[in-house]
């Protein structure tokens, strides 16, 4: 794991709403704390509930807990007795419930390895990507992933797997395959291949800790405009330097203008959208935040942007949190023309802690505005050209990606339009300093 990966520690990270956004924060407890209650934890589920309770009142945002009597509610949960965890997973959900927070939620075991593991940007297995082709009814590779097990092994695209670890894949759905092929790196795993043209062969590939692609990029050439098109999936720990690369790497390829596509994409690691913010800005707010005692804490850009050529950002209603984020800063700041829908309307800080038992939980603990002071919550955020996709072109895209991007796809298609404009194709002029107070310039001020 890189360097930016350790900071996103599954022990350290927090939530700011949609499906992952997170962000690097310390548990109240600590690690000492920890260590020492973690045997004891693991067989009492009275005291994994009093944990959880714990949390929220040290932390949650509302001091009031949606007007409800939270010491009441701990003598409730204590005065239960548990007979297994689950019995206090239950009793944990209801009182969490209380709050009418869908955010502040508890996680079992599984859900917070899914979402520790969604937010590393890292999985362990063999590095492909797989679908049941709608002809064959066969499960099929669409791809392997770049510096993979699989594609060092010669896998390809259009790969039939017909057997993994001896288990026939007939009738096997996407999910129970990538349950076969995942696991701990460093172990072996047998796959039966089908190709066009040539014999069933058997191949043995030994899995590995993969980066998973989250941004895609290419140039395209857009009449008389090379356009650096970016498309980001989700803010993962490994976001800011693979769109570190693709900038870099479609700068040298004289790009005149970008359009950075968010469509989609349901957040991340909050970290991650202030360094990717800071790659586009050289001065100007990227996100202010405010806790439980109104104390707020400013972001800065920092003068370390990579481009300065004209920029159009993607949205629609299925951007959100940090797509926010990083969209509210471009925008404020009049670095980028955003297109598309109104984005989804997430504006919620949530730390994450892992529990004892392998359980997780997610607390609100603040609130957090665009550099314009503007609170985007249950509103989303406006484009400047708005461009609403009828249910046919949205059928249209989803039946076939490869549209998505092209003068078939209208959202893209009008971002092009915008940047043809003579005005805006200029490049953007250094953003002014913005007037918030505390001012804080470094990512690493904001305690979550």
């Amino acid at each position: 794991m890189n360097q930016s990966a350790k900071r996103y520690s599954p022990l350290q990270v927090a939530l700011i709403g949609g499906a992952i956004a997170t962000s690097a924060t310390i548990s109240v407890f600590g690690q000492a704390w920890t260590r020492c209650v973690h045997a004891a934890l693991q067989d009492s589920p009275k005291a994994l509930v009093d944990q959880v309770w714990q949390l929220v009142n040290r932390e949650y945002v509302d001091d009031k807990f949606n007007q409800q009597d939270w010491q009441a509610i701990r003598q409730s949960l204590l005065s239960k007795d548990y007979t297994s965890k689950e019995e206090a997973y239950v009793s944990i959900r209801e009182a969490l419930q209380k709050l009418g927070d869908p955010y502040t939620r508890f996680m079992d075991p599984k859900q917070y390895e899914a979402l520790t593991s969604q937010t590393s940007g890292e999985v362990s297995g063999i590095g492909i990507r797989m679908e049941v082709n709608e002809k064959t009814k066969r499960l099929t590779v669409v791809e392997a992933i770049e510096n993979s097990p699989a594609l060092k092994a010669g896998i390809k695209g259009g790969d039939e797997i017909l057997a993994i670890d001896g288990k026939s894949t007939r009738n096997m759905k996407v999910d129970d395959a990538s349950k076969l092929i995942r696991g701990k790196a460093g172990t072996p795993v047998n796959l039966k291949l089908g190709r066009p043209g040539k014999a069933d062969f058997d191949l043995k590939l030994t899995r590995a800790t993969i980066e998973v692609p989250t941004v895609r990029y290419t140039l395209k050439q857009e009449n008389n405009r090379r356009i650096g098109y970016i498309r980001l999936r989700e803010f993962s720990a490994h976001a800011a330097d693979q769109m570190r690369r693709a900038i870099r790497e479609l700068n040298k390829q004289n790009v005149d203008s970008y359009v950075l596509d968010l469509r989609g994409n349901p957040g991340g690691l909050l970290q991650a959208s202030i360094e990717i913010a800071r790659m586009w800005l050289d001065n100007g707010g990227i996100v202010k935040t405010v806790d439980r005692q109104g104390i707020s804490e400013v972001t800065k850009a920092n003068r370390t942007s990579l481009s300065n050529l004209p920029l159009a950002v993607l949205v629609d209603g299925n951007s959100a949190s940090a797509s926010e984020i990083l969209t509210g800063a471009l925008k404020d700041n009049k670095r980028a023309v955003v297109v598309g829908s109104q984005t989804f309307g997430k504006a919620l800080v949530q730390s994450v802690h892992e529990l004892a038992d392998g359980s997780g939980l997610a607390v609100t603990i603040a609130h957090y505005y665009t550099p314009s002071g503007t609170d985007i919550n249950h509103k989303g955020i406006t484009p400047d050209i708005p461009t609403e996709l009828t249910e046919a072109q949205e059928r249209q895209l989803a039946s076939n990606p490869n549209l998505i991007a092209t003068q078939s796809d209208p959202q893209y298609a009008r971002a092009i339009a915008v940047l043809s404009n003579s005005k805006l194709a200029q490049p953007a002029p250094t953003q002014p300093n913005q007037s918030f107070l505390p001012v804080s310039s470094r990512a690493e001020d904001l305690k979550l």
